[in-house]
């Protein structure tokens, strides 16, 4: 049976930023906690050891295959900063004209510093991506 590896944990969200070695992507990193948790209205918690999430909700797939994942999402890493949020909706390829410099994977979104984008975009994309996601499905705060 599957077992989902990226589960919400209880380590210390600002003991992972203070351990990012380059300066500019920690002090990135710290402006995006604050607006996600600002425009989400949950907290950040580590969902795994690299990915910082904010609520949650519950999924089930028609095979069957269920688990939980945050409503939105970063992770600071080498490369970029990666942003899950709800890429599958087609509203949000309306968003994205105005974002600034990125690139997109099959499940998020990529940043190489928050200078290269729009913020009140970023904003309108968290927001989008926690109303999406809690009109589809089974929310909590965790």
């Amino acid at each position: 049976m599957y077992e989902q590896k990226t589960v919400p944990n209880a380590h210390p969200v600002k003991e992972f930023l203070d351990a990012i070695e380059h300066e500019k992507k920690r002090k990135d990193a710290y402006e995006l906690l604050r607006i996600c948790e600002e425009e989400t209205g949950y907290p950040g918690v580590m969902w795994g050891p690299s990915i910082i999430g904010f609520g949650s909700y519950h999924y089930v797939y028609p095979t069957g295959h269920s688990g939980d994942a945050p409503l939105f999402g970063f992770s600071p890493r080498k490369a970029s900063i990666s942003l899950y949020s709800a890429v599958g909706d087609e509203q949000l390829k309306e968003i994205l004209p105005g974002f600034g410099k990125y690139s997109m994977g099959k499940a998020c979104i990529y940043v190489k510093k928050l200078e290269d984008i729009n913020i009140d975009v970023l904003k309108e994309i968290i927001r989008h991506s926690v109303d999406f996601l809690t009109g589809m499905y089974e929310v909590s705060d965790k």
